[in-house]
């Protein structure tokens, strides 16, 4: 997993892509629809789409000439998975430290 994790937060350390990832939040969008926001060609956002796929975080389907992209869920699954994993370890550090401070507080 941690290969996998390295190569989605690659994807994830670009502006544009977070941004592709942002619009597709709102539904499936083609090549084009996504480039428009961009001051970018075409063929830079594919590669963007390129990296997001390889990391697992879209999906592209061919329709005819289009080529739709959606967001896929194993990538982002993956990042959810690593995060639980540290807001669970956050969690036991603060329970820690309330107990510790409701003690020292009885011990006043």
């Amino acid at each position: 997993m941690t290969a996998s994790l390295d190569t989605t937060f690659l994807a994830l350390s670009d502006p544009t892509r977070r941004a592709i990832l942002a619009r597709l939040a709102g539904g499936e969008a083609t090549v084009m629809e996504l480039a428009k926001p961009f001051a970018i060609s075409q063929p830079a956002v594919s590669r963007h789409l390129k990296v997001l796929e390889q990391a697992g975080l879209i999906a592209r389907r061919v329709d005819g000439a289009r080529h739709p992209c959606r967001l896929a869920g194993e990538g982002i699954r993956e990042i959810d998975e690593w995060l639980g994993m540290l807001r669970r370890a956050l969690e036991t550090n603060y329970d820690r430290l309330d107990k510790l401070l409701a003690e020292e507080k009885d011990t006043r």
